[in-house]
């Protein structure tokens, strides 16, 4: 660098790159079908992103990456559905509900204890198959304004919730490509590491095309696959029980689980 060059400042902030991001987000193509279209249920989960807690923003738009997390939930090893497993706050539709925006919110604040007023909708994306229990899933991207405490609801559906740093998430290390069997056939998908737990499948796949569209994503060996044994539509031996010292959250019987 010369002395007449200086480094270039940050122009654009996270929120204002995941914004942008909503125009580039399809899902086509990257899961299967709906098994019945026709009887399939609508469902919404949330996004949501803030900047961390000891890394104040000045503006909305003076976080990077580096400097956010995302809020995500653990699932009981007990249920039915998706045991044991990572999600987005969220889960289907009530007839009382607006629109997706409004399920998304209101699950969340039932699941996790936010409150919605903290939260504003960046956008709502394309609606996404989850095949494993037939919703169409619409994704909305939030942005926490102020974050507030979350806390699980019931323990008996949720373990914790998470809100875990994006720059742990792009790390090149802690990311994977999982292979899930079905019968003959095998599906590839992108994983993350979380300490230890697994973020896979639908979740999994929704950060992964965010990330790429928001331009944060660190390159990483996909060739590096580990297979998920399943038993029904859940991993087999679910992670053990963790401290609950970063929250947690409840699912009402009507969530939504990672699974593609």
């Amino acid at each position: 660098m010369t002395e007449h060059q200086h480094p270039q400042p940050q122009t654009e902030g996270a929120r204002r790159q995941l914004a942008a991001a909503t125009a580039a987000l399809d899902w086509r193509g990257r899961l299967p079908e709906l098994p019945d279209v026709e009887a399939a249920r609508e469902a919404a989960v949330l996004m949501l992103f803030g900047v961390l807690d000891r890394v104040p923003a000045m503006t909305p738009d003076a976080a990077v990456a580096r400097d956010l997390d995302v809020l995500l939930q653990r699932r009981a090893p007990t249920l039915a559905s998706h045991p044991g497993e990572i999600s987005f706050p969220g889960g289907r539709r009530e007839p009382t509900d607006a629109n997706a925006a409004a399920t998304a919110l209101r699950e969340a604040e039932e699941e996790t204890g936010l409150d919605p007023t903290s939260v504003e909708v960046l956008a709502t994306l394309p609606d996404a198959p989850l095949l494993a229990s037939n919703h169409r899933v619409t994704p909305v991207l939030g942005w926490w304004t102020a974050p507030t405490r979350v806390a699980a609801v019931d323990h008996a559906e949720t373990v914790e919730v998470l809100r875990v740093p994006v720059a742990q998430l792009l790390n090149p290390g802690a990311r994977f490509t999982t292979v899930v069997r079905f019968g003959t056939r095998a599906f590839r998908g992108p994983a993350f590491d979380i300490d230890g737990l697994v973020v896979w499948g639908f979740t999994a796949m929704l950060l992964d095309r965010l990330f790429d569209a928001a331009g944060w994503t660190v390159p990483w060996d996909t060739a590096d696959e580990r297979e998920v044994v399943r038993r029904g539509s859940s991993p087999v031996d679910p992670p053990p029980p963790r401290p609950a010292n970063r929250g947690e959250h409840s699912e009402n019987g009507h969530g939504v689980g990672p699974e593609a």
